[in-house]
């Protein structure tokens, strides 16, 4: 499974969760844990349609309220209500590291490389 993850996240450009379920939350929180740990530097999108990840959103604000989750770390993740504008935040996002994060150094089989405004993810 994680191998299947780790080829898609190579060859993405964005990672966008749609409602769903267990699977779907899984895979949503291993990329923002890769984009937390410096592994990759693409954007990680929720299509909020109806208000599907509010309560999802607001829990992670509380996490960030009681210092479980880092401001810096909270902008990882872009969310809208609808697809144009979730592409729109999507090719306007700007990654973030903080001092600990920048400094992990992963190997280069393991790293998986952004560049704002490339149609390509590449393995560095």
């Amino acid at each position: 499974m994680h191998q299947r993850k780790a080829e898609m996240a190579r060859q993405a450009d964005a990672f966008i969760a749609l409602p769903g379920g267990y699977g779907t939350l899984e895979e949503l929180l291993e990329v923002i844990t890769w984009a937390q740990l410096g592994i990759h530097r693409k954007p990680v999108g929720l299509l909020n349609v109806d208000g599907y990840y509010n309560s999802l959103l607001t829990f992670i604000d509380k996490a960030v309220d009681e210092g479980f989750i880092s401001p810096m770390a909270r902008r990882i993740i872009v969310s809208a209500p609808n697809a144009k504008e979730l592409v729109r935040q999507l090719e306007e996002y700007e990654p973030e590291f903080d001092e600990i994060t920048s400094k992990l150094v992963w190997d280069e089989v393991d790293r998986i490389s952004y560049v704002p405004g490339s149609e390509v993810a590449t393995a560095t």
